[in-house]
């Protein structure tokens, strides 16, 4: 290949990004150039960047315009190498018509990896039968301070949980054939103040022990074939700059083999923002040395720019190649450098393809078993977070659903999903799935009910003239239902989303207000979030009747809440992330030393109103006969416990075992618990189980003194728990010998055996 051939390799094209007429990518329009894509296709070319997640279109006519595009491609090239095409899908196929699944907080408050990568697998068949070929998930960063605008993007604020959600996410997108993409390599959740693209101030320390574990689990466990670099700076030093990070770390410890790409726009930000290069050619090269092998969303310093700076002996050839040699190996991986390829995605197997009208309409990206499985999904992330006993409810004879969420379609979705992403910039198009509200959804489960909406405020708004009407009807009502929460949106244009961050954890606008006006009349009031991230609630913490928290529960989220709410769904969520007693006080995170917890030298009090894990049932569970079966061991060796778990209720149910370690002593600041792992066990009425749990010693280690891992010995505590705040059984152990260093391939996991006892 010469050397433009291999530079074409390492770049995408983003044809008709301006066409939606609003950003969809920080500076978008600021870093955008004019392509003429037929300019440069006698080269090659990479990617193709969101054919199908840019503007609406039809998905077959979609499919056919990707294979006309890919036709051109590989007969234009002298080699007839195809474009990789990738797309979005943090929660689903970002595309019109295809199912809106919960967003990824929503899939860490299943704790439930096996459904999770059930997900992805379908996900990732709809993606490849479209001609598809990488996925632009998932994200691993780890919450931080739930003021950060993409909250609803990440999994939680535990790198275990992250890391194992994560990872079965990327396993399901894999078997599909789809290459996995793990963002946002490394720390961008935890920039200063919550504020998007802000520097990162954390130490290493934290780093490793925090930010790092989730992809280094997903690198050794997924098969996943793609990293993402962080938008941010570590301690001055920007991600896609990060030559120890990218190349040191990632590579050549953890042994990964893949692709590097650039969040969009990110090379080029080495400069306009980071100010780390001085020109396009220099930002270039920074990045190629750094270990990022492609730009994108299209091509802007890997250009011209990039050709000048080889040309003049900036950039070393051998960069080129290097990169080159792993997006041709992907490619090869994929199958697009096989003879005979064939570019007709398999949707089309049976078209008429010289009919495009023909073409329209015939393929479904929201069938019966996406909608079920997305219901499935709902219906266990949802979190009851308190019940004075009020639900579920008992045939009402009038329902006040009072708030902004009450009858708005995409309040259940996240700024990741297609209808607001773009189809918010095409408001003369319909949304492309049928997107019940939650007044339609409690119709349809309470038909005996009158059912009475009075929005009472918009969800940002400061209007206060509708609290009248939504104070009247509650009066008039057995039961309020107070339908609150975020608006999904983009760099500002809304209260949840990518640059979307919140000053502080109150409820958006005058919800808080609306709330308390509620709670004045007297009538039962029942909370119901669909946010997307954790908000304080100030007086309902204590006096509302009951609190339902989702966080934005796709497509069948209006189902799964009316289904709690009647009991036909039994609750079982648990909280991916702690809510906050107080809208201030942030960051906080259940992940804290003791010095971050509630103490007398402080008036701040950061004691959540409801910790990591917390989630109530319609049923009971009974904790017991724990059994210490081994108490010592060697500091390569295992602990073991056993106990038994009850339903002691009327119906089924299921509980989340949660495993947390807390380590009395270290040589460095440790958080006073941490969880080491989980287990959801369902059970029916009056059934109990035996579990055994084995944990190696490898799961207590953290980054030492010299900044490399190590399990020491010392007493520590095994904590099972139902949640961060609610221990119910706890073991103390201890590890004997020498301290002992660890590595990327220590155990990740313990090891949980549940039996059935009669």
């Amino acid at each position: 290949m010469t050397l433009a051939e291999k530079v074409a390799q390492l770049y995408g094209v983003w044809v008709g990004a301006s066409a939606d007429g609003g950003e969809v990518a920080p500076h978008q329009h600021e870093m955008e150039e004019p392509v003429d894509l037929d300019d440069l296709l006698h080269t090659g070319l990479g990617q193709l960047t969101r054919p199908f997640g840019t503007a609406p279109v039809d998905p077959a006519l979609g499919a056919l315009s990707l294979l006309r595009t890919q036709q051109r491609i590989t007969a234009a090239n002298r080699f007839g190498i195809p474009a990789l095409a990738h797309e979005e899908c943090l929660a689903g196929f970002a595309t019109w018509g295809a199912t809106a699944y919960p967003v990824p907080l929503s899939w860490g408050a299943t704790f439930d990896p096996a459904l999770v990568r059930r997900m992805a697998g379908l996900i990732g068949a709809d993606l490849r039968r479209l001609g598809v070929h990488q996925g632009l998930a998932p994200v691993l960063d780890v919450v931080r301070d739930a003021r950060w605008g993409r909250v609803e993007e990440t999994i939680g604020e535990d790198p275990y949980l992250v890391g194992t959600v994560a990872t079965a996410y990327i396993q399901g997108l894999e078997s599909a054939g789809v290459v996995a993409t793990l963002k946002h390599f490394a720390g961008y959740s935890a920039s200063r103040a919550g504020r998007n693209h802000a520097p990162v101030g954390m130490g290493p320390r934290e780093r490793a022990d925090v930010m790092l574990p989730p992809f280094e689990m997903a690198v050794r466990e997924s098969g996943a074939r793609s990293v993402m670099h962080a938008y941010t700076d570590t301690d001055g030093m920007p991600s896609a700059a990060d030559e120890e990070l990218l190349t040191g770390l990632l590579r050549e410890t953890w042994g990964f083999t893949g692709t590097v790409v650039a969040d969009y726009f990110g090379i080029a930000f080495l400069r306009t923002l980071h100010g780390v290069a001085g020109s396009w050619g220099e930002a270039a090269g920074v990045a190629l040395a750094a270990g990022v092998d492609v730009e994108l969303p299209t091509v802007k310093t890997f250009g011209q720019p990039l050709h000048k700076a080889l040309a003049a002996g900036q950039v070393p050839e051998a960069l080129i190649d290097r990169a080159v040699r792993r997006v041709l190996l992907q490619k090869a991986q994929l199958g697009l450098l096989d003879d005979g390829w064939d570019p007709v995605p398999s949707a089309l197997d049976d078209a008429d393809l010289t009919d495009p009208e023909a073409v329209r309409g015939t393929v479904d990206l929201d069938p019966p078993a996406n909608r079920d499985l997305a219901r499935e999904v709902a219906e266990q992330a949802v979190v009851l977070l308190r019940n004075d006993g009020v639900l579920p409810l008992a045939r009402p004879a009038r329902i006040a659903l009072v708030g902004p969420q009450a009858e708005n379609p995409t309040a259940v979705l996240g700024c990741y999903s297609f209808p607001v992403h773009v189809g918010s910039h095409h408001p003369e198009l319909p949304l492309g799935i049928e997107l019940p509200t939650l007044a339609q959804a409690l119709r349809a489960e309470f038909p005996g009910s009158d059912v009475v909406v009075a929005p009472g405020a918009s969800v940002d708004g400061p209007d206060t003239g509708g609290f009248a009407a939504a104070v009247e009807a509650a009066r008039g009502a057995d039961v309020v239902i107070a339908a609150l929460g975020d608006r999904a949106g983009l760099f500002g244009r809304g209260t949840s989303g990518e640059g979307c961050d919140a000053e502080s954890l109150a409820l958006p606008g005058v919800q808080q207000q609306l709330l308390d006006a509620l709670l004045d009349t007297g009538t039962p009031v029942v909370v119901t979030l669909i946010a997307g991230r954790p908000y304080a609630l100030g007086r309902a913490v204590d006096e509302a009747a009951a609190i339902v928290q989702s966080f934005f529960p796709g497509e069948e989220g209006p189902s799964a809440i009316a289904g709690l709410l009647s009991g036909r769904v039994e609750p079982q969520g648990r909280l991916p992330v702690s809510v906050p007693r107080s809208p201030g006080g942030q960051p906080t995170t259940y992940l804290a030393a003791r010095l971050g917890h509630a103490s007398d030298v402080s008036n701040v009090d950061p004691t959540p109103a409801y910790g990591f894990g917390h989630g109530l049932s319609y049923t009971t569970f009974d904790w017991s006969e724990l059994a210490v079966e081994q108490a010592v061991a060697e500091t390569d060796g295992e602990l073991r416990l056993a106990f038994t778990l009850g339903n002691t209720g009327a119906r089924w149910g299921s509980e989340v075992v949660q495993l947390y370690a807390h380590d009395p002593v270290a040589s460095v600041v440790q958080p006073v618990q941490r969880l080491i792992g989980y287990l959801r066990v369902p059970l029916d009425a009056g059934a109990s189980c035996r579990i055994e749990v084995t944990v190696p010693a490898d799961l207590l280690s953290f980054t030492g003194r010299d900044g490399r891992r190590v399990v020491e010995p010392g007493e520590v505590e095994l904590r099972l728990a139902s949640s961060s705040t609610e221990p119910r059984l706890v073991a103390t152990a201890a590890l004997t010998g020498p301290p002992r260093q660890v590595d990327h391939t220590r155990r990740m996991h313990p090891l949980f055996t549940a039996h059935p006892t009669v």
